[in-house]
């Protein structure tokens, strides 16, 4: 029989106008490989801590000497059915520091997939913020600086972020294709470890 999907509707919280994304994972992913898929979907670069918050409970990577904040669940082996529990809804926290909060909620999915397995999306609308761009607030003055060139910080922000920025460029084929990349690693790695 084959693995349940689940429709999950990923939203940055505190971000106007929404940037969001619909994704379809299988019901039996690990919450490790929930992170990696969220990375590539939302279009972060995996260079922060996470967390996830699943009815009441907090899963991540355990800091060995626990300096950073209350101690968290292992998520190695978690399988996201499992912590869900029967709930609709969940969240995803990344970088700590910049706090970007991932509101999540969860369905079960019943279309036809649009491509061969998944982790696939389904549709979504506009580009993750840059690493290091501190957070909900600071990315809205970045937005507002960056795509003005009459705006006094505009050559500031592009020198920092290295090009211009456009807040409305997101690609569903570039973002399925990341994803299918990711797909086979975690085949690749099955095979190695069986």
């Amino acid at each position: 029989m084959p693995t349940p999907l689940l429709s999950l509707h990923v939203e940055l919280s505190g971000i106007e106008p929404a940037i969001w994304r619909h994704l379809v994972v299988p019901a039996d992913l690990t919450l490790p490989q929930l992170h990696e898929a969220l990375q590539v979907a939302m279009g972060w670069h995996d260079m922060h801590l996470h967390e996830f918050r699943l009815q009441g409970r907090d899963y991540g990577v355990p800091d060995p000497g626990g300096a950073y904040g209350a101690p968290l669940t292992d998520e190695a082996g978690v399988v996201l059915a499992e912590a869900l529990g029967g709930a609709t809804a969940f969240r995803y926290l990344y970088d700590l520091g910049d706090g970007w909060l991932h509101e999540i909620t969860v369905s079960p999915y019943h279309g036809v997939p649009r491509v061969s397995s998944a982790p696939f999306c389904v549709e979504g609308a506009n580009a993750c913020p840059p690493e290091d761009s501190g957070g909900p607030i600071a990315y809205a003055d970045f937005v507002e600086a960056i795509t003005d060139p009459a705006h006094p910080d505009h050559p500031a922000m592009v020198d920092w972020h290295g090009q211009d920025f456009d807040p409305q460029a997101w690609a569903i084929t570039t973002t399925n294709r990341h994803l299918k990349k990711l797909q086979q690693a975690w085949k690749h790695q099955k095979l190695n470890r069986g």
